[in-house]
């Protein structure tokens, strides 16, 4: 694995270039802190009994879930989810509410995060940290022997995590034969989603993910983010939450979703003849969904694929409304209405999808704070998604600029993912590398050999052409 080490090699420049905040204000941090030293878990249902556990990536400390997956005695299961309440220790249209709304979301760096919320909250009184008793908008969902649920119900409650676990640790004790009882249901209903998932029309796109990570003796490596069966099953159990939130918004005429539009029949039949000159084959009758999930995801033409597939994806946004539903309401990458209410911790949109749902199974009124915030809500979150994708980007490009630098000159093995025009977006194995191509007739979904042509640290570039 090819590593990065040198003098200031930091993620300070992107920090700089992007204008991230350095720290917390200190009116909001000490509006956090009073919240933590006044909070009261006084009126809430007791869920300490339930045996939640968190699955997250080693060394997280903003656990925003944790669940219990039974298998039901009397055929079915059930779904116990519970939510980190950060809304009970943020105050409507204060210092720290107004911090939170300018930010959106946590930015992730390789060198540590910048943080929605203050880190007393987020990595610690409001986080489902193990053994940590704190409250939460506990989602119990019934589901029928095909998974499909049959009866949701949101409330407030205090819980307590028995256990934090990552996804490699769960999925070697599935293997194993012995994975610890509040998942050991969760194979047989996650696989049970993703095939709800793919009759639906969800469309999964299984690249390479890259990944910037310590090498552990100060330097950089660029790593692909494995994603086994747990983070699936996972990231079904999280889906399935939003679904039911959303159709407790429509139903209720009022909430904030995250849409995506159907993509047009001709994006569809560019997809088709790509797969095409990719030699891959999708009988008319075989959905877009159905088809991506049956080719094999290893292949180089799969890659490609993929990469094409990608344009069915763009336009996501969220959608609020309060009273008359909007003409889009579902999101076509997941074949469902959906909403964000599993992160609060980690995203801004969430809190109040939270509170919306927990009034409407309440019976009550939504706050008007959460009426009122409403139509700013697609902005504030339209923002920080571009702010997050572009960092994310400029911390890739810059561990690759970092990793190639001495190797100029040099030939790689290379996967054409995209090319036109003489020009390309080729994927190197090793090091997992994404970057632009120069040649002629380069094939998509062909394997070729690349030469380095350049690696510029300061303008965070690299180039390569076909040998």
């Amino acid at each position: 694995m090819e590593t990065a080490r040198g003098t200031g090699m930091d993620f300070t420049g992107v920090r700089a270039d992007f204008s991230l905040p350095d720290g917390y204000p200190e009116q909001a941090l000490a509006e956090a802190e009073r919240a933590i030293a006044d909070h009261q878990l006084n009126g809430r249902e007791d869920a300490t009994h339930l045996p939640l556990v968190t699955i997250d990536p080693p060394g997280s400390r903003d656990l925003d879930q944790a669940l219990y997956v039974e298998q039901r005695a009397g055929g079915g299961f059930r779904l116990n989810y519970a939510i980190a309440d950060v809304g009970s220790f943020v105050v409507p249209g204060g210092a720290l509410d107004a911090e939170v709304r300018r930010r959106g979301q946590t930015i992730y760096l390789p060198d540590g995060n910048v943080p929605l919320h203050p880190r007393v909250l987020s990595e610690g009184a409001a986080s489902l940290l193990p053994n940590q008793t704190g409250p939460a908008a506990l989602w119990t969902i019934d589901l029928d022997e095909d998974g499909e649920p049959t009866d949701v119900r949101v409330r407030r409650a205090v819980v307590r995590s028995v256990a934090q676990f990552d996804y490699d640790g769960v999925q070697a004790t599935i293997d194993a034969g012995n994975p610890h009882p509040s998942v050991a249901a969760l194979p047989v209903l996650g696989r049970l989603r993703r095939e709800h998932a793919v009759r639906r029309g969800a469309v999964e796109l299984q690249l390479p993910e890259q990944e910037v990570a310590s090498d552990g003796n100060g330097g950089w490596m660029l790593t692909l983010r494995p994603r086994n069966n747990v983070d699936a099953w996972n990231a079904e159990m999280s889906l399935l939450t939003g679904m039911c939130a959303a159709k407790l918004m429509i139903e209720a005429g009022i909430g904030v979703l995250r849409t995506l539009p159907e993509p047009d029949d001709g994006a569809v039949e560019w997809l088709r003849r790509s797969a095409r000159s990719l030699g891959i084959s999708w009988p008319r009758t075989t959905s877009v969904a159905v088809m991506l999930s049956q080719v094999d995801p290893s292949s180089p033409e799969s890659l490609a694929l993929y990469m094409d597939a990608t344009r069915l994806l763009r336009g996501a946004g969220y959608t609020s409304f309060d009273g008359t539903l909007p003409e889009l309401t579902t999101h076509a990458g997941l074949g469902a209405a959906y909403a964000h209410v599993t992160a609060p911790l980690r995203r801004l949109v969430d809190r109040f999808g939270a509170e919306i749902c927990l009034a409407v199974c309440a019976g009550q009124p939504v706050p008007d704070w959460v009426r009122a915030v409403l139509p700013e809500l697609p902005g504030l979150m339209g923002g920080s998604d571009s702010l997050a994708s572009k960092v994310d980007k400029a911390c890739l490009d810059q561990t690759e600029a970092w990793v190639l630098k001495d190797k100029v000159g040099a030939e790689f093995d290379a996967v054409v993912l995209r090319a036109e025009s003489g020009n390309a977006e080729v994927f190197l194995p090793d090091p997992p590398v994404i970057a632009k191509c120069s040649g002629e007739n380069l094939p998509e979904g062909g394997r070729i050999r690349v030469r380095l042509l350049d690696a510029d640290t300061l303008k965070r570039r690299v180039s390569f052409e076909q040998v």
